[in-house]
Protein backbone atom coordinates (compact mmCIF):
# COMPACT_ATOMS: atom_id res chain seq x y z
CA UNK A 1 0.00 0.00 0.00
CA UNK A 2 1.36 3.43 -0.95
CA UNK A 3 2.17 5.48 2.18
CA UNK A 4 0.35 8.73 2.83
CA UNK A 5 2.50 11.68 1.67
CA UNK A 6 4.46 13.90 4.02
CA UNK A 7 2.92 17.39 4.02
CA UNK A 8 4.82 20.47 5.14
CA UNK A 9 2.73 23.64 5.35
CA UNK A 10 5.72 25.97 5.19
CA UNK A 11 6.84 24.37 1.93
CA UNK A 12 3.46 24.46 0.21
CA UNK A 13 2.02 27.64 1.73
CA UNK A 14 2.68 29.95 -1.24
CA UNK A 15 1.54 27.32 -3.73
CA UNK A 16 -1.61 26.70 -1.68
CA UNK A 17 -2.51 30.39 -1.61
CA UNK A 18 -2.19 30.64 -5.39
CA UNK A 19 -3.92 27.36 -6.25
CA UNK A 20 -6.72 28.21 -3.81
CA UNK A 21 -7.50 31.26 -5.95
CA UNK A 22 -7.24 29.25 -9.16
CA UNK A 23 -9.77 26.76 -7.79
CA UNK A 24 -12.09 29.65 -6.97
CA UNK A 25 -12.05 30.75 -10.61
CA UNK A 26 -12.82 27.23 -11.83
CA UNK A 27 -15.44 26.75 -9.12
CA UNK A 28 -17.18 30.01 -9.98
CA UNK A 29 -17.50 28.81 -13.57
CA UNK A 30 -19.28 25.71 -12.28
CA UNK A 31 -21.43 27.92 -10.02
CA UNK A 32 -22.47 30.00 -13.03
CA UNK A 33 -23.23 27.07 -15.33
CA UNK A 34 -25.07 24.69 -12.99
CA UNK A 35 -28.59 24.95 -11.53
CA UNK A 36 -28.63 25.86 -7.84
CA UNK A 37 -28.67 22.82 -5.57
CA UNK A 38 -29.49 22.67 -1.88
CA UNK A 39 -26.58 23.52 0.43
CA UNK A 40 -24.63 24.96 -2.55
CA UNK A 41 -23.71 21.49 -3.77
CA UNK A 42 -23.73 22.76 -7.35
CA UNK A 43 -20.53 24.79 -6.83
CA UNK A 44 -18.17 22.06 -5.64
CA UNK A 45 -15.33 20.26 -7.38
CA UNK A 46 -14.55 16.55 -7.14
CA UNK A 47 -11.40 14.49 -6.70
CA UNK A 48 -10.50 12.23 -9.61
CA UNK A 49 -7.31 10.24 -10.33
CA UNK A 50 -5.59 13.30 -11.83
CA UNK A 51 -6.76 16.23 -9.71
CA UNK A 52 -9.94 18.23 -9.23
CA UNK A 53 -12.74 18.23 -11.77
CA UNK A 54 -15.93 20.20 -12.29
CA UNK A 55 -17.66 17.19 -13.74
CA UNK A 56 -19.98 17.74 -16.69
CA UNK A 57 -21.43 21.24 -17.11
CA UNK A 58 -23.83 22.60 -19.75
CA UNK A 59 -23.21 25.45 -22.19
CA UNK A 60 -25.07 26.64 -25.27
CA UNK A 61 -23.19 24.24 -27.56
CA UNK A 62 -23.48 21.12 -25.40
CA UNK A 63 -21.50 20.08 -22.34
CA UNK A 64 -17.96 20.59 -21.09
CA UNK A 65 -15.65 19.76 -18.20
CA UNK A 66 -12.69 21.51 -16.59
CA UNK A 67 -9.99 19.38 -14.98
CA UNK A 68 -7.25 20.81 -12.79
CA UNK A 69 -4.62 18.13 -13.42
CA UNK A 70 -2.08 18.05 -10.57
CA UNK A 71 -0.30 15.01 -12.02
CA UNK A 72 0.40 16.45 -15.48
CA UNK A 73 0.24 20.03 -14.13
CA UNK A 74 -2.19 21.57 -16.55
CA UNK A 75 -5.81 22.65 -16.74
CA UNK A 76 -7.76 20.76 -19.38
CA UNK A 77 -11.10 21.63 -20.93
CA UNK A 78 -13.02 19.01 -22.92
CA UNK A 79 -16.38 19.30 -24.70
CA UNK A 80 -18.85 16.62 -25.73
CA UNK A 81 -18.10 17.22 -29.42
CA UNK A 82 -14.49 16.08 -28.94
CA UNK A 83 -12.74 19.44 -28.66
CA UNK A 84 -9.99 19.77 -26.04
CA UNK A 85 -7.71 22.58 -24.92
CA UNK A 86 -5.22 22.97 -22.08
CA UNK A 87 -3.06 25.53 -20.33
CA UNK A 88 0.01 24.63 -18.25
CA UNK A 89 0.31 25.12 -14.50
CA UNK A 90 3.50 26.86 -13.44
CA UNK A 91 4.36 29.92 -11.30
CA UNK A 92 1.92 32.29 -12.98
CA UNK A 93 -0.18 35.05 -11.47
CA UNK A 94 -3.86 34.68 -10.67
CA UNK A 95 -4.56 37.46 -13.17
CA UNK A 96 -2.72 35.57 -15.91
CA UNK A 97 -4.44 32.28 -15.07
CA UNK A 98 -7.84 34.00 -15.04
CA UNK A 99 -7.32 35.63 -18.44
CA UNK A 100 -5.85 32.47 -20.01
CA UNK A 101 -8.65 30.20 -18.80
CA UNK A 102 -11.45 32.51 -19.95
CA UNK A 103 -9.70 32.99 -23.30
CA UNK A 104 -9.37 29.22 -23.74
CA UNK A 105 -13.06 28.76 -23.00
CA UNK A 106 -13.97 31.55 -25.44
CA UNK A 107 -11.98 29.82 -28.18
CA UNK A 108 -14.11 26.73 -27.59
CA UNK A 109 -17.31 28.76 -27.92
CA UNK A 110 -17.90 28.82 -24.16
CA UNK A 111 -18.45 32.34 -22.88
CA UNK A 112 -18.83 32.55 -19.11
CA UNK A 113 -19.16 35.61 -16.90
CA UNK A 114 -18.32 35.13 -13.24
CA UNK A 115 -18.18 37.42 -10.23
CA UNK A 116 -14.50 38.32 -10.40
CA UNK A 117 -13.65 38.47 -6.71
CA UNK A 118 -12.77 35.61 -4.33
CA UNK A 119 -15.17 34.41 -1.65
CA UNK A 120 -14.48 33.54 2.00
CA UNK A 121 -11.17 35.45 1.93
CA UNK A 122 -10.84 38.70 3.86
CA UNK A 123 -9.29 41.56 1.89
CA UNK A 124 -9.54 39.59 -1.34
CA UNK A 125 -7.99 40.99 -4.53
CA UNK A 126 -10.11 40.78 -7.71
CA UNK A 127 -8.81 37.99 -9.95
CA UNK A 128 -8.03 40.29 -12.88
CA UNK A 129 -5.88 42.50 -10.63
CA UNK A 130 -4.06 39.83 -8.62
CA UNK A 131 -0.42 39.78 -9.66
CA UNK A 132 0.69 39.06 -6.08
CA UNK A 133 -0.16 35.36 -5.90
CA UNK A 134 1.98 33.61 -8.51
CA UNK A 135 3.50 30.48 -6.93
CA UNK A 136 3.36 26.87 -8.07
CA UNK A 137 5.64 24.12 -6.78
CA UNK A 138 4.80 20.99 -8.78
CA UNK A 139 6.17 18.56 -6.20
CA UNK A 140 4.37 20.15 -3.25
CA UNK A 141 1.09 20.39 -5.15
CA UNK A 142 1.40 16.77 -6.23
CA UNK A 143 1.89 15.69 -2.60
CA UNK A 144 -1.10 17.74 -1.47
CA UNK A 145 -3.23 16.20 -4.21
CA UNK A 146 -2.14 12.70 -3.19
CA UNK A 147 -3.34 13.48 0.34
CA UNK A 148 -6.70 14.58 -1.09
CA UNK A 149 -6.92 11.36 -3.12
CA UNK A 150 -6.17 9.18 -0.07
CA UNK A 151 -8.71 11.09 1.99
CA UNK A 152 -11.37 10.78 -0.71
CA UNK A 153 -11.19 6.98 -0.49
CA UNK A 154 -11.71 6.92 3.29
CA UNK A 155 -14.49 9.52 3.14
CA UNK A 156 -16.35 7.37 0.60
CA UNK A 157 -16.20 4.39 2.94
CA UNK A 158 -17.45 6.55 5.81
CA UNK A 159 -20.25 7.95 3.64
CA UNK A 160 -21.47 4.43 2.90
CA UNK A 161 -22.36 3.85 6.55
CA UNK A 162 -25.35 6.21 6.52
CA UNK A 163 -28.80 5.61 5.05
CA UNK A 164 -30.05 9.17 5.56
CA UNK A 165 -29.34 12.22 3.44
CA UNK A 166 -25.60 12.59 2.92
CA UNK A 167 -23.58 14.84 0.63
CA UNK A 168 -21.19 13.68 -2.06
CA UNK A 169 -17.48 13.75 -1.22
CA UNK A 170 -16.78 17.21 -2.58
CA UNK A 171 -14.22 19.98 -2.58
CA UNK A 172 -15.31 23.43 -1.44
CA UNK A 173 -13.11 26.04 -3.08
CA UNK A 174 -14.21 28.78 -0.67
CA UNK A 175 -12.05 27.38 2.13
CA UNK A 176 -10.08 24.79 0.11
CA UNK A 177 -11.38 21.74 1.98
CA UNK A 178 -12.63 18.29 1.05
CA UNK A 179 -15.80 17.44 2.95
CA UNK A 180 -18.66 15.02 3.49
CA UNK A 181 -21.80 15.93 5.43
CA UNK A 182 -24.54 13.87 7.07
CA UNK A 183 -28.03 15.24 7.80
CA UNK A 184 -30.38 14.38 10.66
CA UNK A 185 -33.46 15.26 8.59
CA UNK A 186 -34.54 18.05 10.94
CA UNK A 187 -34.48 21.78 10.28
CA UNK A 188 -31.79 23.86 11.99
CA UNK A 189 -31.91 27.32 13.59
CA UNK A 190 -31.18 30.18 11.20
CA UNK A 191 -27.42 30.41 10.66
CA UNK A 192 -25.92 33.76 11.75
CA UNK A 193 -23.80 34.10 8.58
CA UNK A 194 -20.87 36.48 8.80
CA UNK A 195 -18.41 34.75 6.43
CA UNK A 196 -16.17 37.09 4.39
CA UNK A 197 -17.54 37.85 0.92
CA UNK A 198 -20.45 35.42 1.18
CA UNK A 199 -24.09 36.57 1.42
CA UNK A 200 -25.75 35.59 4.69
CA UNK A 201 -28.72 34.06 2.90
CA UNK A 202 -26.39 31.67 1.06
CA UNK A 203 -24.92 30.51 4.38
CA UNK A 204 -28.41 30.19 5.85
CA UNK A 205 -29.56 27.97 3.00
CA UNK A 206 -26.38 25.88 3.27
CA UNK A 207 -27.09 25.26 6.97
CA UNK A 208 -30.88 25.06 6.73
CA UNK A 209 -30.92 21.58 8.29
CA UNK A 210 -28.99 19.88 11.08
CA UNK A 211 -25.63 18.54 9.96
CA UNK A 212 -22.61 16.59 11.09
CA UNK A 213 -19.75 17.44 8.77
CA UNK A 214 -16.14 16.30 8.51
CA UNK A 215 -13.33 17.17 6.17
CA UNK A 216 -9.68 17.65 5.34
CA UNK A 217 -8.15 21.12 5.34
CA UNK A 218 -4.49 21.87 4.47
CA UNK A 219 -4.30 24.84 6.85
CA UNK A 220 -3.77 28.59 6.52
CA UNK A 221 -1.45 31.33 7.70
CA UNK A 222 -3.41 31.55 10.95
CA UNK A 223 -3.53 27.76 11.38
CA UNK A 224 -0.35 26.47 9.70
CA UNK A 225 -0.89 22.71 9.78
CA UNK A 226 -2.97 20.24 7.75
CA UNK A 227 -5.82 18.68 9.74
CA UNK A 228 -8.95 16.62 9.61
CA UNK A 229 -11.93 18.31 11.23
CA UNK A 230 -15.43 17.48 12.40
CA UNK A 231 -18.22 19.78 13.55
CA UNK A 232 -21.99 19.87 13.79
CA UNK A 233 -24.62 22.55 13.37
CA UNK A 234 -26.26 23.46 15.60
CA UNK A 235 -23.64 22.64 18.24
CA UNK A 236 -25.03 21.09 21.45
CA UNK A 237 -23.38 22.46 24.63
CA UNK A 238 -21.73 19.13 25.50
CA UNK A 239 -20.59 18.21 21.97
CA UNK A 240 -16.95 19.10 22.64
CA UNK A 241 -16.87 17.09 25.88
CA UNK A 242 -17.62 13.78 24.21
CA UNK A 243 -14.88 11.12 24.10
CA UNK A 244 -13.38 10.72 20.63
CA UNK A 245 -10.61 8.72 19.00
CA UNK A 246 -7.68 8.51 18.36
CA UNK A 247 -5.81 10.02 21.30
CA UNK A 248 -4.31 12.78 19.13
CA UNK A 249 -7.77 14.21 18.39
CA UNK A 250 -8.81 17.30 20.32
CA UNK A 251 -11.61 19.85 20.54
CA UNK A 252 -11.07 23.56 19.86
CA UNK A 253 -13.39 25.72 21.93
CA UNK A 254 -12.43 28.73 19.81
CA UNK A 255 -13.44 27.07 16.53
CA UNK A 256 -16.14 24.73 17.84
CA UNK A 257 -14.69 21.71 16.05
CA UNK A 258 -12.78 18.51 16.67
CA UNK A 259 -9.40 18.30 14.97
CA UNK A 260 -7.02 15.46 14.16
CA UNK A 261 -3.58 16.42 12.84
CA UNK A 262 -2.89 14.97 9.40
CA UNK A 263 0.54 13.90 10.62
CA UNK A 264 -1.03 11.70 13.31
CA UNK A 265 -2.89 9.84 10.58
CA UNK A 266 0.13 9.61 8.28
CA UNK A 267 2.42 8.20 10.97
CA UNK A 268 -0.06 5.65 12.31
CA UNK A 269 0.36 1.97 11.46
CA UNK A 270 -2.96 2.00 9.58
CA UNK A 271 -3.79 5.55 8.38
CA UNK A 272 -7.13 4.59 6.84
CA UNK A 273 -8.35 2.91 10.02
CA UNK A 274 -7.06 5.76 12.18
CA UNK A 275 -8.94 8.34 10.15
CA UNK A 276 -12.09 6.21 10.13
CA UNK A 277 -12.01 6.00 13.93
CA UNK A 278 -11.96 9.79 14.08
CA UNK A 279 -14.82 10.14 11.60
CA UNK A 280 -17.02 7.62 13.39
CA UNK A 281 -16.26 8.89 16.91
CA UNK A 282 -16.92 12.54 16.10
CA UNK A 283 -20.12 11.66 14.25
CA UNK A 284 -21.25 9.75 17.35
CA UNK A 285 -20.47 12.83 19.44
CA UNK A 286 -22.82 14.85 17.24
CA UNK A 287 -25.47 12.12 17.06
CA UNK A 288 -25.56 11.47 20.81
CA UNK A 289 -25.63 15.10 21.91
CA UNK A 290 -27.99 16.10 19.09
CA UNK A 291 -30.34 13.12 19.64
CA UNK A 292 -30.11 11.84 16.06
CA UNK A 293 -32.04 8.75 14.97
CA UNK A 294 -29.71 5.77 15.47
CA UNK A 295 -31.35 3.89 12.58
CA UNK A 296 -29.74 6.35 10.14
CA UNK A 297 -26.47 4.45 10.55
CA UNK A 298 -26.07 1.26 8.54
CA UNK A 299 -23.60 -1.43 7.49
CA UNK A 300 -24.10 -2.63 3.93
CA UNK A 301 -20.76 -4.43 3.57
CA UNK A 302 -22.52 -7.84 3.49
CA UNK A 303 -23.71 -6.98 -0.02
CA UNK A 304 -20.12 -7.31 -1.26
CA UNK A 305 -20.72 -10.81 -2.55
CA UNK A 306 -20.87 -11.99 -6.18
CA UNK A 307 -24.06 -10.69 -7.79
Amino acid sequence: MTPWPLLNFDRYRDTLETVHLWTQIVGKIRLRQMPWLNHSWHVTLYVNPRGLTTGTMPYTGGTFEILMDFVGHEVKVATNDGATRSIPLYPRSVADFYASLLDMLHNLGIDVRIFGKPNEIAGAIPFAEDHLHASYDKQEMHLLFQALAKTDVVFNRFRAGFRGKVSPIHFFWGAFDLAVTRFSGRKAPIHPGGMPNIPDDVMQEAYSHEVSSCGFWPGSGDFPTPVFYSYCYPTPPDFGRQPVEPSEAYYSEAMGEFFLPYEAVRQSTDPEATLMRFLKATYRAAAVTGHWDESLECDLTHYKRPL
